[in-house]
């Protein structure tokens, strides 16, 4: 079976476990998922699956007839899933995870606008004294001689955030059947309400 399902990042709270300890955790509104396409080697040259979740008022006539039969989604992701024993139209939910299982989850890290290099890359800035002044924050010389031109993936100021962040090894804590909610341990990327991709 596929053990993977998309979700919606609520917010953070905390639970204590079987030890006493409070465990900070991040709910996820999870599913119910519908499997809306299977793709197949023989077909199209490599094997995967297609989610869709949520629901949506409006559809693009392209939209309508692939999801025919099938509700309104919102969201479609596809998951490379090898011998994925599934068809279209099975659904999918939280029942399949269970407390203790190992995820990883993979969203949107949050967009933090254009940064400098002591954000962005952790740079410690010049000293504050002996004629440095205004020049605290700088990235500094980044090399007169050698190649004369900028270097692919010279750490320099830029825009941050904003790109496709995936954390393993994380724990589910519970798991709220009647909700469709999976409580995760410990911090997840995105901001609130944006779509996470949980794999187990």
């Amino acid at each position: 079976m596929v053990k993977c399902i998309l979700g919606k990042k609520l917010s953070m709270t905390q639970v204590w476990d079987e030890k006493g300890r409070v465990v900070p955790v991040t709910i996820v509104q999870a599913g119910p998922c519908y499997i809306t396409q299977v793709k197949t080697k023989d077909k199209d040259g490599y094997e995967a699956v297609q989610l869709g979740s949520g629901l949506k008022k409006q559809l693009t006539k392209p939209l309508r007839g692939h999801l025919k039969e099938l509700p309104q989604l919102r969201w479609l992701r596809e998951i490379m899933i090898h011998d994925a024993e599934v068809k279209r139209g099975d659904v999918l939910d939280v029942s399949m995870f269970a407390p203790g299982d190992k995820v990883k989850v993979t969203g949107v890290s949050k967009g933090k606008g254009f940064q400098g290099v002591v954000k962005r890359h952790g740079f410690h800035g010049s000293p504050a004294t002996h004629g440095h002044k205004d020049q605290l924050r700088m990235p500094g010389s980044i090399g007169a001689g050698g190649v004369q031109h900028v270097r692919k993936g010279q750490r320099m100021a830029g825009r941050m955030g904003g790109g496709n962040v995936t954390v393993a090894n994380l724990q589910i804590m519970e798991v709220d059947k009647d909700k469709n909610q999976l409580l995760i341990k410990g911090a997840i990327p995105g901001a609130r309400g944006g779509l996470v991709v949980i794999t187990g």
